[in-house]
């Protein structure tokens, strides 16, 4: 007697089940896609506790007669494919022909459609895979499916359930990656009657991005827009700036040809691409839309067709990092307030302080001593030491009146003075200069605002206050500096200009120091540090980078050891890029080094013209930004308009 026999349809469904069904997120998605690819223009998505009790997906796509509803319910079953050659050019999301029947063999079914042109549409009611209930039924034109009871007839499978609220996150995230994909449909998701999700549906990824994570989200991404035509090509898509990271790659959002996909190597792309922008622990978001010609991938993978094999894997490779690379380098393109970070979720506390206000435009002699020599590595007195004004007779302050202070307003913004073309040289002020009047430095500052940010202060001798028509930044006086410096530094092919010392400064090291000093001797030269030895483990340093200053010299160059010991068996770019995020860090000035109003200008107009000024070396943001419509919720002017108040 034959010991090997043929599964009955029933057992087979429920097999096919648990490779297809993993979960109630499962269920959403193979629905959703069968929407899209129905045509729909609308999706309604509804759950109650996380799925597992009660799904249901409506669309308003083309529907089905009575005869294809029979149909579709038979494993293997599809109008998108008709043969194996096929699966080569396959444009749908479906195609397995499995999900219907899986699904109805793991949970009570029904499914309401019409087309257009019926008077009555078709209900199928399944229960656990059971013979199916089929009827005419009145319904609106489309497809509804309800899912009740997931996996009630396979307790086994239940039991490896997360909790509701987990199941329903898992089902947020599956929409949201969903509407993302195809910004033509308008999606609802409703969870436990409460409205999760809404998108607009008008074709516009933008918009749709702005309405599932929020405006600050859409307002720090970067456009991505990358064609190679000769291999087809295409990438289309939004990146996050360096200053806004999210935990972990679950942010990140990869479409190939209109499919939802996970792939190791695109996102090794994305990461190779944000490398010394970020810090280790850092992913951006990212919304990916990849078109390539349909014979270069396969789709046909797994059974829930969420992996991809690629023809030329390398070729996209380097694809999304060109384009990744593209959308972050052309700061200068950009402008600060375009580079500048949102603040996200700012809180406001009350206090209750005495007022004391500094004029904004003080003069350079007076806010941090324009005559003075600045070094950027110097520190300055521990406080912001510009004077009060003393008190103006009421007469003479009303006496111009406003109109007339305006047009002294606009003859002083007519005056023309050169901005400094580089952060890191002396600014050298004739002697004279610290009796520069109020109306010079006002109408620098206005010159130096136009069209750019105009700085008005410091705060804490630590972060530069600027301002547009548009709101408010901060700047990291330290971070921008250093990114300032890391950018130039980087960009000295043949090495950083170096200084000798007229007092040689003798160094010792431990063994292994003194190891990675001499194997590192060529490293050390390209960033500035000439050593030669001097006795035993000891070294003479003749030479400095010009940037740095003597006293902290050997703090860095024991800093640089330290990474290139933590960073053993890397290449040598990484190790130079290790040592200058190290050198710029230390060259740059420091929290507590007061700044005149053109210093804060050099910096504003500096970290613009750098390729990457979102975030410092090591991943710090270099300036925040308040925009005017939040400044505004934050004094409760939300009823107001801004332009007439």
């Amino acid at each position: 007697m034959s010991i090997i026999h043929v599964l009955d349809d029933k057992t087979i469904n429920k097999i096919a089940a648990g490779e297809v069904v993993e979960r109630p997120a499962s269920v959403v998605k193979e629905l959703v896609e069968n929407s899209i690819d129905a045509g729909a223009t609308k999706i309604e998505v509804e759950i109650l506790a996380g799925g597992t009790s009660f799904m249901r997906v409506t669309d308003n796509g083309k529907g089905m007669s009575r005869e294809d509803a029979e149909l579709a319910i038979l494993r293997h079953a599809t109008s998108k494919i008709r043969e194996a050659g096929d699966l080569s050019t396959v444009g749908t999301l479906g195609f397995r022909g499995e999900a219907l029947p899986t699904i109805a063999a793991v949970s009570r079914f029904r499914m309401k459609t019409r087309e257009a042109g019926a008077d009555l549409g078709t209900q199928v009611e399944i229960s656990g895979g059971k013979t199916p209930d089929i009827r005419e039924t009145g319904t609106s034109l489309g497809t509804t499916i309800q899912v009740e009871d997931l996996f009630f007839n396979t307790p086994a499978r239940k039991k490896f359930l997360k909790t509701n609220h987990t199941e329903g996150a898992r089902i947020n995230d599956f929409i949201v990656k969903l509407a993302l994909s195809h910004p033509e449909i308008a999606f609802r998701f409703l969870n436990n009657n409460k409205m999760a999700l809404l998108t607009p549906g008008n074709g516009s990824l933008y918009d749709t991005v702005k309405a599932i994570y929020g405006a600050h989200v859409a307002d720090a991404s970067l456009a991505l827009s990358f064609a190679n035509e000769a291999e087809g090509i295409r990438i289309e898509g939004f990146i996050t700036k360096p200053s806004m990271l999210k935990s972990s790659r679950a942010w990140q959002t990869l479409i190939v040809n209109g499919r939802i996909v996970e792939s190791r190597a695109l996102s090794k792309a994305i990461d190779n691409a944000y490398k010394s922008l970020v810090p280790k622990n850092g992913f951006p978001l990212a919304v990916l839309v990849l078109t390539v010609p349909p014979r270069t991938v396969d789709v046909n993978v797994h059974p829930q067709k969420i992996e991809m094999k690629f023809e030329d894997e390398g070729l996209l490779f380097k694809a999304v990092y060109k384009a990744v690379l593209d959308a972050v380098r052309p700061a200068q393109d950009l402008g600060l307030a375009r580079v500048a970070a949102a603040v996200e979720h700012p809180e406001t506390h009350v206090t209750s302080e005495p007022l004391r206000f500094v004029p904004a435009t003080a003069a350079p002699g007076q806010a941090g001593g324009a005559g003075k020599a600045w070094e950027p590595s110097g520190h300055a007195p521990a406080s912001f030491a510009t004077p009060r004004p003393a008190a103006m007779p009421r007469r003479e302050m009303d006496a111009p009146g406003f109109a007339a202070a305006q047009a002294q307003l606009r003859e002083k913004q007519a005056v023309r003075y050169p901005v400094a073309e580089t952060v890191t040289q002396q600014v050298a002020e004739p002697a004279q200069s610290a009796q520069v009047s109020r109306e010079t430095a006002d109408a620098f500052c206005a010159f130096a605002g136009e069209g750019g940010i105009e700085p008005i202060g410091q705060v804490d001798l630590t972060y530069i206050i600027a301002r547009d028509a548009k709101g408010l930044y901060i700047v990291d006086q330290h971070a921008a500096h250093e990114r300032i410096l890391f950018d130039k530094f980087s960009a000295l092919a043949d090495g950083i200009p170096s200084q000798q010392l007229l007092v040689h400064q003798i160094l010792s090291f431990d063994a292994r120091e003194s190891a990675l000093i001499e194997a590192h001797r060529e490293l050390f030269a390209q960033l500035g540090f000439r050593m030669e030895p001097s006795g035993e483990r000891e070294f003479r340093l003749m030479e400095i980078p010009a940037d740095v200053p003597a006293g902290e010299a050997e703090d860095i160059v024991r800093e640089i050891l330290v990474s290139l010991h933590d960073m053993h068996s890397v290449s040598a770019a990484e190790l130079r890029k290790a040592a200058l995020a190290t050198t710029a860090c230390r060259a740059a000035i420091k929290a507590g080094d007061e700044l005149n109003l053109r210093q804060m200008q050099m910096i504003l107009d500096a970290l613009s013209e750098t390729a990457y000024p979102f975030t410092c070396p090591h991943g710090r943001p270099t300036i925040l930004k308040f925009s005017s419509e939040e400044l505004a919720k934050m004094f409760k002017r939300t009823g107001f308009d801004l332009k007439k108040r």
